[in-house]
């Protein structure tokens, strides 16, 4: 009997969808990747969530689960087996507005989340676009736009509530499950099934927001001199850079965000962005934080980028990175490099309180080989940058093997995480797959 044959649990009526259902091609998807589920379960709630493990171990599928469906890997999609896809539970609720506490469901988009809470004057750094689904980026580390005086999204969440692949639901907190919460702030994906969140927010109002594009030589002054702006920045300010090539040389697109609202803050940390070289800056903004995640940026996912992408994180720029970087945009066969600050309330944290124990690194590099150039286009690209690479961030990266979890969750860590996911879900049901 096919999967789609079968008798519908009780739980789940009307929420299953098969290939022949309406909803099925704007479901099988994810950002990166086409899928073929035999099903795709929408659960309303923890006990139609279990109620899908239960089903895909009655038939023997194999299981993804999707938050926002922007995962680069795909693994948030199959073909054949199950995907549960929480797209309807994303639910944005203040808790406590004088501990700044939220409740916020994993389906929840972060263009959901940052509209919802600014009429408290709250928000919660995550991520860089609003299509991004809370549940992935909450789970694996959470790089914002707030990065630096913030910190993680990990680092704010003080409890979690899951599904166990046995299909039992549980609250971690600091009290109790204290192991399952540590796991689910930076390894959560193959551990449990995230459905919602307490985080701490933080007061925000409007922030400085500017952009600056900077031509970079060949041995990547530029990227040298923004490393060392950065290292000496108040953390305050936060920035991501694009660089590309163009012909044999590179242009640097430096976004850069001030976590205020005064406007000698946020000229004090923008005024060392004219001393990156040949630098055009941009008229700076005072911008509603919620601008920066706007609705706008919701859309539905059909495989429509089929990127291959890998990162690495740095404790400096060197010169041997810097030449590197550049060559890596202006190779005959060209990647995107990404480059996003870290330091500042990142590394205040304590590298054994989650498990993301990158807490001295200054700077994530991620490259991305879009088509029709792929994984070979990246490989060659990333093997020389790679002996220089002090770790990795799960959310960047393509192709979740051995290697790259080693490089994520390196000695202890890469201990604890693997027991504690064979203590959680010894079958290995959740466990993401290498594509």
């Amino acid at each position: 009997m096919s999967a789609a044959a079968r008798p519908v649990p009780p739980g789940l009526a009307g929420r299953l969808v098969t290939p022949g259902d309406r909803r099925y091609e704007a479901l099988r998807s994810t950002y990166t990747r086409v899928g073929s589920p035999a099903l795709v379960a929408l659960p309303e709630s923890p006990r139609e969530a279990a109620s899908a493990l239960a089903l895909a171990a009655e038939q023997r599928l194999h299981v993804s689960v999707r938050s926002g469906g922007h995962g680069l890997s795909g693994a948030a999609t199959n073909d054949g087996g199950l995907v549960i896809d929480l797209g309807a539970m994303r639910g944005v609720r203040v808790l406590d507005r004088g501990a700044r506490l939220v409740r916020v469901e994993a389906g929840a988009r972060w263009a959901e989340v940052a509209r919802a809470l600014a009429p408290h004057g709250l928000a919660i750094s995550s991520g860089d676009h609003g299509n991004v689904g809370v549940g992935g980026l909450a789970t694996g580390g959470g790089i914002g736009w707030l990065v630096r005086s913030y910190g993680l999204t990990i680092d704010h969440v003080r409890a979690v509530e899951v599904v166990l692949a046995d299909g039992s639901s549980v609250r971690a907190d600091a009290q109790h499950e204290p192991d399952l919460l540590w796991a689910m702030r930076g390894a959560g994906s193959g551990t449990a099934i995230a459905t919602a969140f307490e985080i701490e927010a933080v007061e925000l109002g409007r922030i400085g927001y500017a952009e600056a594009t900077v031509v970079v030589d060949s041995a990547g002054t530029a990227l040298r001199r923004w490393a060392a702006m950065m290292a000496a920045a108040p953390r305050e300010l936060s920035t991501a850079v694009n660089l590309s090539g163009h012909g044999s040389s590179a242009v640097a697109s430096v976004t850069a965000i001030v976590a205020s609202d005064s406007e000698s803050v946020i000229r004090g940390a923008l005024e060392p962005l004219a001393g990156l070289g040949d630098t055009v800056l941009h008229q700076a903004y005072l911008l509603p934080y919620p601008q920066l995640l706007s609705t706008a940026q919701l859309h539905g996912h059909n495989g429509q980028m089929p990127v291959a992408t890998t990162n690495g994180l740095l404790t400096r720029m060197s010169s041997e990175v810097a030449r590197g970087l550049v060559a890596a945009v202006t190779a005959p066969e060209p990647v995107l490099v990404q480059m996003r600050s870290l330091g500042g309330a990142v590394n205040d944290m304590d590298p054994a309180a989650t498990a993301y124990p990158h807490r001295h690194q200054r700077t994530l590099v991620t490259a991305t080989a879009f088509p029709p150039r792929g994984r070979e286009t990246l490989s060659a690209a990333w093997k020389p940058l790679l002996p220089h690479t002090d770790g990795a961030y799960v959310n960047f990266e393509s192709r979740p093997d051995e290697e790259t979890f080693a490089r994520t969750y390196p000695g202890e860590t890469g201990a604890r995480v693997a027991e504690l996911r064979r203590r959680y879900d010894p079958a290995g049901v959740l466990r993401p797959r290498a594509l």
